[in-house]
């Protein structure tokens, strides 16, 4: 089942930035904001604010902090209005971005977000012109040096793990989203350590670059993280291994 996952080059990249920029509590409030608002309060009930929890837990946020943010969530304490928001385009090299977001100010972030890709030399899309080559996966990465593929399929499978995936550094687990949480469960409860978990739109197809238009559109990929109303950021470029050297250099 094993086989190179190229989606998890700019996953390991955008793993570095998150820790320079110390946005995760912020994202993790969003989420958790967002969530509650939708589903309601109660994570038994809303699968959504169940993983935005264990998002949060899992950056280590205060127990405080993530009650606050599911009260405002649900109007329990006053709070600016929030709303969901997909924006989707093409970057340098034809790369499909997706990006979600969280805004209080629709027309203030669509028109940030579109400056963005134009400055890039892209061009933001109408709805749903490159969603359709993303699809949805709950993605669980584990230490090679810990597991091996047997371990990870024996514990996984019944739970409804899909595929195991070598990505060089780690084993990348995927599953449908709707099973997610038990495959993570499932794993917790035999004891095998979790790197990172969560659900993700992974590309279906890849976009290779050279490496000074992988610069450009790894550019476009960070500013765009990097927006205060931004969640998260989908795309689907190769990272050239020699671009990927001097990353990690």
């Amino acid at each position: 089942m094993a086989g190179h996952s190229k989606w998890a080059n700019i996953k390991h990249r955008k793993g570095r930035q998150d820790a320079k920029r110390g946005q995760m509590f912020t994202k993790a409030t969003k989420e958790l904001m967002l969530a509650a608002k939708l589903g309601g309060s109660d994570p038994v009930m809303n699968s959504r604010l169940r993983m935005a929890i264990d998002a949060a837990k899992n950056i280590n946020m205060p127990k405080d902090k993530i009650d606050t943010a599911i009260k405002k969530g649900t109007g329990e304490i006053t709070s600016g209005s929030i709303e969901e928001v997909v924006y989707e385009g093409y970057g340098p090299g034809g790369v499909a971005i997706l990006v979600e977001g969280v805004t209080d100010n629709k027309n203030r972030t669509v028109a940030e977000i579109r400056k963005l890709f134009s400055k890039a030399g892209g061009n933001l899309g109408e709805s749903g012109c490159v969603g359709w080559m993303f699809q949805n996966y709950g993605v669980l990465t584990f230490d090679k040096n810990a597991y091996d593929e047997d371990q990870l399929l024996e514990v996984g499978l019944e739970a409804g793990v899909e595929d195991v995936i070598d990505d060089g550094e780690a084993w990348e687990v995927r599953t449908a989203p709707e099973d997610y949480l038990a495959v993570k469960e499932a794993f917790e409860q035999a004891g095998i350590e979790i790197q990172n978990a969560e659900v993700a739109k992974i590309p279906q197809t890849y976009v290779a670059l050279d490496v000074e238009t992988a610069e450009k559109a790894l550019r476009l990929y960070e500013q765009l993280d990097e927006h205060d109303d931004v969640q998260k950021v989908h795309a689907n470029f190769e990272i050239p291994d020699e671009l990927y050297a001097k990353m990690e250099a």
